[in-house]
């Protein structure tokens, strides 16, 4: 084995590739047929979209689990420990398994170079061959198209809300990027969006290869009636159902989808209402809108593009309208940093900007002077790191006020190892 610990085989992967994004399946293909011949034997769920990702992972999996199922799972990026990834019935495998799994792959590779993301992707799906799962939940990358996780034909794909981040690999407008996302369906299988407002292009990719759409509104729906809600398909009816237990209104449209995918899948694999209701009622997802205990309240939301930013304002106001709001904020370089900025102007009082210890982060005077541009009246500092600016809004709160730190996963996790 060329590493003993979980640590060195990530410094290594890092520096494996000459670059850390490489969209495309021809490296990763190469390698898994190397290791292995075939895929899995269980049906397959693959979820792409730019919103909703995780929290649709997170359900499909609370529910199957609920329902008896072993569940495999991979999401990324992680918020405290790499392994967090790579999970069986819920739970993140161990560093010896990763490293094993790794060594697999290192073995297979010879000489193919990998980005650590592929790499990841390639021992998740060499772990979950091993655990012989009931069902495998893959959250795609970036795109959907050329993404890692797209090696694997899904039997059921779902598409969530589609709009503008990673413009640079995806596209500059939603019809462009719903394309990429489209690359996840496969002919003859059945696909499901659950964007309220889906791009035309989703249909049209559909149609182009004989995939069947199942887009929210049209083929399913879903209505509120107070604390519980219902959910319809030309086929199916279920009533009296229990919010789910992630914060935000737009976990309902992020469920209704979930809720046709287990539906397709019915078949396969038969989900009672009382396991639906369970699975709904005891999902968990850390950094999505997490109220951390203690006084001033802190919310930690991963938010990190402009309509993930405005649902979450959305939140905000459902919560506490009205309250002092300091706000800790980091992003990457990356991104559309004004118009993340821009939707939180009229509710903040202050600022805590944060420099974080990544390559990609944009620097903390850069994210100021980004501010003013759109914020002019703003009061704002500069701090070196997440730690640092959240002690400062918690010094600078009262009792009563609300403290939200948000901007990437990288802000959350800094934050998180902070009140731990």
């Amino acid at each position: 084995m060329r590493f003993n610990t979980l640590s060195d085989w990530l410094a290594w992967q890092e520096q494996l590739h000459p670059a850390i994004i490489d969209l495309g399946l021809e490296r990763v293909r190469q390698v898994w047929q190397r290791l292995h011949s075939c895929y899995f034997d269980c049906p397959v769920i693959s979820v792409a979209g730019t919103n909703g990702k995780g929290s649709s992972v997170a359900m499909l999996q609370s529910i199957y689990q609920a329902a008896g199922y072993k569940t495999a799972t991979y999401t990324s990026p992680h918020l405290l420990k790499y392994n967090e990834r790579i999970c069986i019935n819920g739970q993140p495998v161990d560093d010896e398994t990763l490293c094993h799994a790794f060594d697999r792959i290192d073995q297979a590779r010879d000489q193919v170079t990998l980005t650590y993301f592929e790499f990841g992707t390639l021992a998740a799906l060499d772990i979950f061959k091993q655990n012989r799962p009931d069902v495998v939940i893959l959250e795609v990358g970036m795109g959907g198209r050329l993404d890692a996780v797209n090696l694997v034909d899904a039997d059921v794909a779902l598409i969530t809300q589609v709009d503008l981040d990673h413009q640079q690999w995806l596209g500059t407008d939603r019809e462009t990027i719903a394309i990429e996302k489209a690359g996840i369906l496969r002919p003859g299988r059945p696909g499901v969006v659950s964007d309220q407002d889906a791009p035309v292009s989703l249909q049209q990719a559909a149609d182009a290869i004989g995939a069947q759409l199942y887009i929210i509104n049209d083929a399913y729906s879903f209505r509120q009636n107070g604390a519980q809600w219902e959910w319809q398909s030309s086929d199916a009816l279920r009533v009296g159902l229990p919010l789910p237990a992630l914060s935000g209104q737009h976990q309902l449209q992020n469920a209704a989808g979930v809720l046709m995918v287990v539906e397709l899948l019915s078949i396969n694999l038969p989900v009672k209402q009382a396991d639906l209701r369970k699975g709904l009622l005891e999902v968990q997802q850390p950094g999505r809108f997490t109220i951390l205990p203690g006084q001033p309240t802190c919310i930690l939301d991963v938010a990190h593009n402009p309509a993930a930013v405005a649902t979450l304002v959305t939140s905000l106001h459902q919560y506490a309208a009205g309250k002092q709001l300091h706000v800790v904020f980091a992003c990457m370089a990356d991104k559309d940093i004004a118009q993340i900025i821009k939707p939180l102007c009229l509710d903040a009082s202050s600022w805590y900007l944060a420099q974080l210890d990544e390559p990609r982060a944009a620097n903390a005077s850069d994210l100021q002077k980004q501010l003013l541009r759109v914020c002019p009246a703003a009061t704002s500092s500069i701090h070196s790191s997440v730690a640092d600016a959240l002690n400062a809004a918690r010094q600078a709160g009262q009792a009563d006020a609300l403290i939200l730190v948000y901007g990437s996963f990288y802000t959350v996790a800094e934050a998180m190892k902070e009140s731990i």
